[in-house]
């Protein structure tokens, strides 16, 4: 354990907010929990529901079974489709398989789909800047296979070529970080300089807010610790922002027992983060485990207000309706207070 010392500086941890869960995945989690409860096990998920090794170990004890391809669905099954999205072939592969299926596909990465297919039906070049095998990249692309050209980057925007250049479009993956994000976008409009934006920001306001935070605490850190999974973007991104800030040193972790207590020797200030896919109780596992060595001073970096919410699926919300009319003995079309 690293000690104190009358030297010492006083020991303080900068927590960001927000942080942790965003509406999309709360909603995802949600969502095989109501299923599970409402259909018994198994309920199959495509794909993680969300990129967190705990929320995924938690959810597979409750009875949920994650596949990686819909083959792998036993016909006549539940499948959940994870935050992500799907490409529209995953569709047609469940119901060639006869799944009855439950979107939980997140609204904004939704909303980019639905841009993805307008502007292909419209004939444009759809520039999308991601990360190659991203699932959301991955489901996104398949919505307008013959008109979306992945960017990865910066560095991509050379390999880049265009039908007609009065005619493109660039959309992106939603966890990126947004300078990254812009910095692509530049170096595309250096290229194309009529290419089009799109009509509203795709960058989740969830990622912005948790990187404006670590933004503000970076200059302050000699420290910042991420709480998150190696294969969720937006957690990665947050140690990348970190460092960007001015943090000396950033660190993605899933659980307390993984900080390494060399980390701290010389530090008096810890940021402490979580990605957009983190429960609240790891955060305060790793609050726990920083108090016992003597960070116990806990500072709040505020950088926005959230409230948004989204409704579940509405395979499920059809089905609560149905079994909430059933037990108060109201027919299914009938709202109580009508």
């Amino acid at each position: 354990m690293v000690g104190m010392t009358a030297t010492t500086p006083a020991r303080r941890v900068l927590l960001a907010a927000p942080r942790g869960y965003c509406a999309g995945v709360d909603r995802a989690v949600i969502a095989v929990e109501k299923a599970l409860e409402q259909y018994g096990s198994p309920i199959y998920v495509r794909h993680e529901i969300v990129h967190n090794k705990y929320v995924v170990q938690t959810l597979e004890k409750k009875g949920a079974i994650f596949v990686e391809e819909t083959a792998e669905v036993p016909e006549g099954s539940i499948v959940m489709f994870s935050a992500h999205g799907v490409a529209p072939v995953v569709h047609d592969e469940a119901a060639q398989r006869r799944l009855a299926t439950i979107d939980a596909t997140c609204p904004l990465v939704t909303k980019v789909h639905k841009e993805a297919v307008r502007f292909a039906n419209e004939d444009y070049d759809i520039l999308l800047i991601g990360h190659d095998g991203h699932e959301e990249v991955i489901g996104t692309s398949g919505e307008a296979p013959e008109h979306i050209t992945l960017v990865d980057g910066p560095e991509d925007v050379a390999n880049v070529s265009v039908r007609d250049e009065s005619k493109v479009v660039w959309l992106s993956q939603t966890t990126l970080s947004v300078d990254e994000t812009m910095e692509t976008v530049d170096a595309l409009k250096t290229k194309f300089p009529q290419l089009i934006s799109p009509p509203s920001d795709d960058i989740c306001y969830a990622t912005q807010n948790r990187q404006i935070a670590v933004k503000q605490m970076g200059a302050e850190a000699d420290l910042v610790i991420v709480v998150g999974s190696k294969n969720s973007s937006n957690s990665v991104r947050l140690v990348e922002v970190a460092r960007g800030a001015g943090a000396r040193a950033a660190h993605l972790v899933d659980f307390a027992d993984e900080i390494d207590e060399a980390w701290l020797e010389g530090v008096s200030t810890v940021g402490l983060t979580s990605g957009a896919s983190v429960p609240e109780v790891l955060v305060e596992g790793v609050l726990e485990w920083l108090s016992q060595r003597g960070f116990e001073d806990v500072e709040i970096v505020k950088a926005a207000e959230e409230s948004i919410t989204f409704s579940l699926p509405k395979e499920l919300r059809r089905d609560l309706r149905a079994e909430a009319a059933e037990l108060s003995g109201r027919p299914s079309g009938q709202a109580s207070g009508e």
